[in-house]
């Protein structure tokens, strides 16, 4: 391998799969300079985890409660991370909702197959055990969107909102479809996809291929309630027979939602989130939440009272649905928010792996979004980007 002569590398997107990709390109002994570019405030994506400043003992995994690996060969990152005292075997009890009401303890869908793991003291913890294995010798840019791509004199130049420069990098790496997917112009009312204007001048076929392909997968939405109960009213959830509940498709259509965890936390209160099912998300795409980073960055409308409008139907679906098992389900003292992710989950076919390395052009593509093992997972996620450092290190 040609490690040496790789240069530097610009990854957008510090969620699993780029931060994976960072720790296989060291692990594989590159020794060039990398850069991370993060619209969040952190590491994670969807495997973040909400904490405060001002509320040390808070701490709720608002996208992914876990993770699981479902094929006989670990990802190569996965035993430095449990070495490493990053991630630990999940310890919880997972049920399927299926109808109206109708429990059944031990069945969920996909995510509950193979081993289940989560971050020790975090999910947010996977992706930092990570960026750990990558060492100090790279650049994490938190807090900053990537609006527009060029490329210019033999390098990837990275760009503002205002079309200031970021950076500038030999490699191009991008963790998730948002700058190559036409959705960018719905969600943002942008008048081009970032990547496909910057490729119009690289007469790269390869890359013209996977930016079809990539405009092709479609993506299922998720608007999530975060609840934080005090002590008193947490413990009855604290006592349910499970930790995360799982909403078949008849539930789904029942209820809006499509998954409940349950997250006690170290000083008696009980965090629970809430994922709305994709069809109550998919009516609801343009109310952000007040969190929105993203929204903050672009500087997108208000949502004019529609946040509290759906925080108060998906609080109405989750007590009506927890009232078998609870005697007094009522939230309506407790703390609430909403997250909304735009792109939780992408539905398959998704990019072939033979299109996620496209030297010509000096770009790739990891993520959930590529076809193989673990789609659409977490699983898939740390694969990808092992198998694109693994990739760009034979050049």
């Amino acid at each position: 391998m040609s490690r040496l002569g790789l240069g530097s590398i610009a990854v957008i997107g510090a969620g699993v799969s780029g931060c994976a990709l960072a720790a296989q390109l060291r692990l594989l002994g590159h020794q060039g300079p990398i850069s991370l570019w993060e619209t969040g405030r952190g590491p994670g994506g969807r495997a973040s985890t909400r904490r405060s400043r001002q509320d040390p003992a808070l701490r709720i995994d608002h996208g992914a409660p876990l993770f699981n690996i479902t094929a006989e060969t670990d990802p190569h990152l996965l035993q430095p991370l449990l070495s490493g005292g990053w991630i630990e075997p999940w310890p919880g009890v997972i049920a399927q909702l299926q109808g109206e009401s109708s429990l059944r303890l031990g069945q969920s869908d996909a995510m509950g197959l193979g081993t289940l793991y989560r971050g020790l003291g975090g999910m947010d913890h996977l992706c930092q055990g990570l960026l750990s294995l990558a060492g100090k010798a790279f650049e994490a840019h938190y807090g900053t969107l990537v609006r527009f791509l060029a490329w210019h004199d033999g390098l990837w130049q990275l760009y503002g909102p205002d079309r200031q420069l970021l950076c500038q990098a030999q490699w191009l790496v991008l963790s998730s479809t948002l700058l190559a997917h036409p959705r960018s112009r719905m969600i943002f009312g942008w008048h081009d996809v970032p990547l496909k204007e910057a490729a119009a001048a690289l007469a790269d076929l390869q890359l013209d291929h996977a930016l079809t392909l990539i405009a092709g997968i479609r993506t299922e939405a998720r608007s999530n309630l975060l609840v934080v109960l005090d002590p008193a009213a947490g413990q009855p959830w604290r006592e349910l027979p499970f930790s995360l509940l799982h909403f078949d498709a008849a539930a789904q259509q029942r209820w809006g939602l499509q998954q409940i965890t349950i997250q006690p936390l170290a000083d008696g209160r009980c965090a629970v989130v809430a994922h709305s099912s994709h069809a109550f998300a998919a009516d609801h795409l343009d109310v952000y939440g007040t969190h929105s980073a993203v929204a903050k960055m672009l500087q997108l409308p208000p949502d004019e009272g529609r946040q509290e409008t759906v925080i108060a139907a998906l609080t109405a679906a989750l007590e009506a649905v927890m009232a078998p098992w609870l005697s007094r389900p009522d939230l309506g003292s407790s703390e609430r928010q909403l997250m909304r992710w735009g792109a939780a989950f992408p539905l398959a076919p998704g990019l072939p792996a033979e299109l996620i390395f496209c030297a010509q052009s000096r770009l790739g593509f990891c993520g959930d979004f590529i076809a193989g093992v673990g789609f659409g997972r977490i699983e898939g996620a740390l694969r990808s980007g092992e198998n694109l450092a693994r990739q760009l290190c034979s050049q």
